[in-house]
């Protein structure tokens, strides 16, 4: 049978209410995707003035965002591609995690990797946020695991 691609928009996507607070700090903009395929939603600078974050420096930036992610979902903080690509600009704990259950600010730890100061402006798009789905464990105690080809070797054991 020869391949043929699967037509777009066959399959439904899962849609979940998060109930979002703007706290009215600086500019406070709800996250929205930059394109209807985006998985991530923009997250802004919620902040009154610049703020210069010099190489080597970190800083939690506002939102002045606050939301009630749903029990058995999280939401991931991660970096914008273009900010670290062309100025170094990474979310320090990639991927942040907001529990279900956290209520306060959303804030964004942003470290400046690059070689140049940059400059964080009110309502600058600084990270984005994914809400995912998360699944609920119980650990079971052994005393030993099975074996595998691998065991347990790690970090670059198969080469770089």
């Amino acid at each position: 049978m020869a391949w043929s691609p699967r037509k777009a928009g066959t399959k439904k996507a899962i849609s979940i209410e998060v109930p979002l607070v703007l706290m009215g700090k600086g500019t406070s903009l709800p996250p929205v995707k930059a394109t209807e395929g985006a998985s991530g939603m923009d997250l802004h600078a919620a902040i009154p003035k610049k703020i210069l974050l010099r190489s080597g420096q970190r800083v939690s930036i506002p939102t002045g965002l606050a939301m009630e992610i749903p029990e058995g979902y999280e939401g991931q903080v991660r970096a914008r591609s273009g900010l670290a690509l062309h100025h170094g600009i990474a979310v320090l704990n990639s991927p942040g995690t907001i529990d279900c259950d956290y209520r306060g600010e959303i804030r964004v730890i942003l470290v400046n990797l690059g070689e140049n100061p940059h400059w964080i402006s009110p309502g600058d798009r600084i990270a984005q946020i994914v809400i995912q789905k998360t699944i609920s464990v119980t650990w079971s105690r052994y005393h030993r695991l099975t074996r595998t080809k691998r065991g347990s070797g790690g970090f670059g054991h198969t080469g770089d």
